[in-house]
């Protein structure tokens, strides 16, 4: 969990860092495969490092509910990686898209069964 939490804490400080300061990057962000530019894309950054930072503080704190947090969104990020690819021009079309895809859903698996496991309990 803590190893979990320290990825989540740094993953959050390298979202701020890179939005604050490479302006390439902080004029887009995805949103379920989309992308939204200017000052949508400013305004919508800080949930992407609120979702971080709650990631990092529930696994910090051990929260029961973070292993179904944590699955619902790896298999949110695999939508997100699937739609983007089709539909941005920077993608690579959907074949790309459903590896990306598959890729996340099998990281969500052992959160899936973690929740399962704390659930029989």
């Amino acid at each position: 969990m803590t190893a979990l939490g320290a990825l989540c804490a740094f993953g959050t400080a390298w979202l701020i860092f890179r939005d604050l300061t490479k302006p390439e990057v902080r004029d887009v962000e995805v949103w379920l495969g989309f992308e939204l530019h200017g000052r949508a894309a400013l305004l919508t950054a800080p949930l992407h490092w609120a979702i971080l930072a709650t990631g990092a503080w529930a696994y910090f704190t051990q929260r029961r509910w973070i292993a179904l947090a944590t699955a619902l969104y790896l298999h949110y990020v695999a939508l997100s990686h699937l739609i983007w690819s089709e539909v941005s021009d920077n993608g690579r079309g959907w074949p790309t898209g459903l590896v990306q895809a598959a890729f996340f859903s099998a990281l969500a698996i052992p959160f899936w069964r973690q929740h399962r496991a704390a659930r029989a309990r």
